[in-house]
């Protein structure tokens, strides 16, 4: 059937109703046919905005192709069993991916389910009180139930995006995930949305076990005994990379990222992005990327947004006492009144020589004590130091702050006291650029919220290319975010698939 590449206005390009009625009048189908979007972007670029479409046309109703999923019905509840440290999207893609191998996934999960995990959320954001096993890192889903949503990924050599995506829509999230340019569920349906996976992986005889913390692994002679074992415990497990180093199993510091959370008005980002007063009812709120390159000592490193979340909302993501995290998410629809960004810095491991004496967690160790020097500033609860932005690179103390999306509260601080010099001076290079660039961006209109840390693992545990198995440890298969080898939901689910596959590898050849 004929596909059509259309340059359409926005009402025509997010409107059923009007792309139906334009089809016609442009005799691009006849009454009676259908069509199907197969790819659908944004080109604000210059001052008309337009919507780039990818049309099929077709004479029977369109259906979501899945060209490389469906649901099977298997029973594993007596099969060959592996063990799956972490209820993640890593853990439970991974767990899908071990049950279509004839597997029985066992995940083991420190947080609770999804639902009882609100709780948590709501004692930090109103009372401040941060549980360690359960709060928007830990839990059923990991990091990524409580987050942006975001599906975004440019690891194309993990895995099959198109397959992950799939696996989403049948178990529920919205099938314009398949052609959107930039694809996003939203906080508010993730969490339905990890509930269907997880029965999934039980109807079929998979278990998964809440409020069940891992404390130790059975190495004996360079192999985890018993069964082998798929860790995907995300990049804020501490204890765990604390237990490798401790048991002698292999890591190595890795270089992350370190900054803020800085929020504007999300009108105001529209206005700069879409060239225009008000974006109208057929826009969704606009996002941005920003990268940058900072010279400091004759030493460049980059400044650069990450996890924008326009129409979102910054929340607290420590996941432990006495220190301080903030993080972004947004809801499907992204209309709160912000929006909200990641902006952070890139730290080589030369950049903090004075960590050195913690080896293989130097990183770790840095990050840690940022967070804890944030807690601190903020009067040792969850209400984080802020400062406007303009005053922040003038170096003059904010007299007032904004309202916020931030639920614990903000405290005026000055900013470089809380981050490091070379992180706060690169922010500071990094936002004058990026006023430039994007007019109307360098503002007092805008916050810096810190601390934003956890954007990657500083942790790497070190596999084989090709059998995702541990370099020195025979079954022990480390996986996704914290491992070092993704970053987000997708990129975490094909890799949790890979590493299944690497296990389903390793039993056959076993038997």
């Amino acid at each position: 059937m004929p596909i059509h590449e259309l340059v359409v206005t926005p009402k025509v390009g997010f409107d059923e109703e009007s792309l139906e009625q334009y089809l016609l009048q442009h005799d691009h189908k006849k009454k009676g046919q259908y069509h199907e979007i197969l790819r659908r972007s944004i080109d604000a670029r210059q001052k008309t905005i337009k919507i780039n479409l990818r049309v099929e046309v077709k004479d029977t109703p369109p259906e979501v192709a899945y060209v490389e999923y469906f649901k099977r019905d298997q029973n594993v509840r007596n099969a060959e069993p592996v063990i799956i440290v972490g209820a993640g999207p890593a853990g439970l893609f991974a767990a899908i991916k071990a049950i279509e191998g004839g597997l029985k996934p066992i995940i083991l999960e420190r947080g609770k389910d999804v639902r009882a995990r609100r709780r948590d959320l709501a004692a930090i954001n109103k009372e401040h009180i941060v549980n360690p096993e359960s709060n928007y890192c830990f839990g059923e889903g990991g990091a990524g139930t409580y987050s942006d949503g975001k599906l975004y990924t440019r690891s194309k050599k993990r895995g099959s995006v198109r397959r992950v995506f799939e696996i989403l829509v049948v178990h529920g999230a919205t099938p314009e995930i398949l052609f959107e340019a930039h694809p996003h569920i939203g906080t508010n349906k993730l969490p339905k949305l990890v509930t269907a996976l997880r029965e999934t992986i039980e109807t079929a005889g998979g278990e998964v076990h809440f409020n069940t913390k891992v404390t130790d692994f059975i190495i004996q002679n360079g192999e985890v005994k018993g069964v082998a074992v798929v860790r995907a415990t995300g990049h804020s497990a501490r204890d765990i990379f604390r237990l490798c180093q401790k048991r002698n199993v292999k890591i190595e510091a890795k270089p992350f990222a370190l900054g803020v959370r800085i929020e504007h008005p999300q009108q105001l980002i529209d206005q700069i992005q879409y060239k225009c007063a008000d974006r109208g009812d057929y826009l969704p709120a606009s996002a941005y990327s920003l990268v940058a390159q900072t010279r400091l000592k004759n030493v460049e490193r980059g400044v650069f947004s990450f996890c924008m979340c326009p129409g979102g909302f910054i929340v607290p993501a420590a996941t432990a006492p006495g220190e301080l995290v903030v993080n972004g998410m947004s809801p499907s629809r992204r209309d709160s009144r912000y929006a909200n960004s990641g902006m952070v810095v890139a730290v080589e491991l030369a950049d903090i020589p004075q960590y050195n004496q913690y080896k293989e967690l130097a990183a770790m160790e840095f990050q840690a004590e940022v967070e804890r020097k944030a807690w601190s500033m903020g009067g040792e609860t969850q209400t984080a130091p802020a400062q406007r932005m303009v005053d922040f690179i003038e170096g003059k103390a904010s007299g007032s702050l904004l309202d916020t999306s931030y639920q614990p509260g903000l405290a005026s601080v000055d900013m470089m006291e809380v981050l490091p010099q070379m992180i706060g001076k690169r922010l500071r290079q990094g936002f004058q650029y990026f006023g430039k660039k994007m007019r109307g961006y360098l503002t007092n209109e805008a916050q810096i919220i810190g601390v934003e840390s956890r954007t990657s693992s500083p942790v790497r545990i070190p596999r084989d290319s090709e059998s995702c198995e541990h370099t020195e440890i025979s079954r022990l298969f480390p996986c996704a975010e914290g491992a070092g080898y993704a970053g987000g939901i997708v990129s975490a689910a094909m890799d949790g698939e890979r590493c299944m596959q690497g296990v389903l590898n390793l039993y056959a050849k076993s038997n």
